[in-house]
């Protein structure tokens, strides 16, 4: 069985845990480390991937600044999302090969997010057609990712305790007609971020095959924020 580190470093900024995923991807790359689960929160942002259509955007950036929201764009793939406090976020570094993999990584992704929900009770499924995770024609988790050389970046999010009221601001990953839901709204009560980031640790063992290792916080941004070269 493979070893996977897996660090929870809390808050990060997205800019931060961006600049972290490309050095981690090139250490991956030349095989200096094994395949790496970030899981951290943001906090408040609007992120849009290659597919972005600036109608879906629905607030400018006087309403962003006042709402406390930042914005940026990425090389991830998707159209727009949003990501804060409350939703857990999850970028693997993992090394998936040839890019026909790319179905495959993504359907275990998916699997191991319905397998966390499932352990609160919760019956999500996939939505054929649209990438992520579904409770009824709601949305409970976006995924998006960027593979290079192999390489995965970027990953997914889940609404846990989020304020799904950030989502008004713009058409999530441009589905119209279509709603986003969070745990805690569908179970009516409080869900704790760490539980939910342990129930991931667990599935994401089992889905993936690989065997977990906590690596600090400290020591992976020591790894992932030095000079690769």
């Amino acid at each position: 069985m493979n070893e996977c580190w897996f660090a929870e470093l809390g808050t990060i900024d997205y800019q931060s845990a961006l600049d972290l995923q490309t050095n981690l991807v090139a250490l991956r790359l030349a095989s200096k480390i094994p395949d790496v689960l970030l899981l951290l929160e943001h906090p408040h942002i609007y992120t849009t991937g290659r597919r972005f259509n600036p109608s879906h955007l629905l607030v400018s950036h006087e309403e962003m600044k006042e709402w406390g929201v930042s914005f940026i764009s990425t090389d991830r793939g998707g159209d727009i999302t949003y990501h804060g406090p409350g939703q857990l976020v999850g970028y693997p570094i993992m090394q998936i090969g040839s890019i026909t993999n790319i179905k495959d990584y993504l359907a275990k992704l998916e699997e191991v997010l319905i397998r966390t929900i499932g352990d609160f009770g919760i019956e999500a499924s996939r939505m054929p057609g649209y990438p992520g995770v579904w409770f009824g024609f709601e949305k409970l988790a976006a995924v998006g990712l960027r593979v290079s050389h192999g390489i995965t970046k970027h990953g997914f999010a889940l609404n846990v305790s989020t304020n799904l009221s950030y989502f008004c601001g713009i058409i999530p990953c441009g589905l119209h007609n279509m709603g986003t839901t969070s745990i805690a709204k569908i179970l009516e009560r409080d869900v704790p971020l760490p539980l939910v980031q342990k129930m991931v640790i667990k599935n994401f063992s089992l889905v993936f095959g690989l065997k977990m290792k906590p690596v600090k916080k400290e020591s992976i941004l020591e790894i992932g924020y030095e000079d690769v070269g």
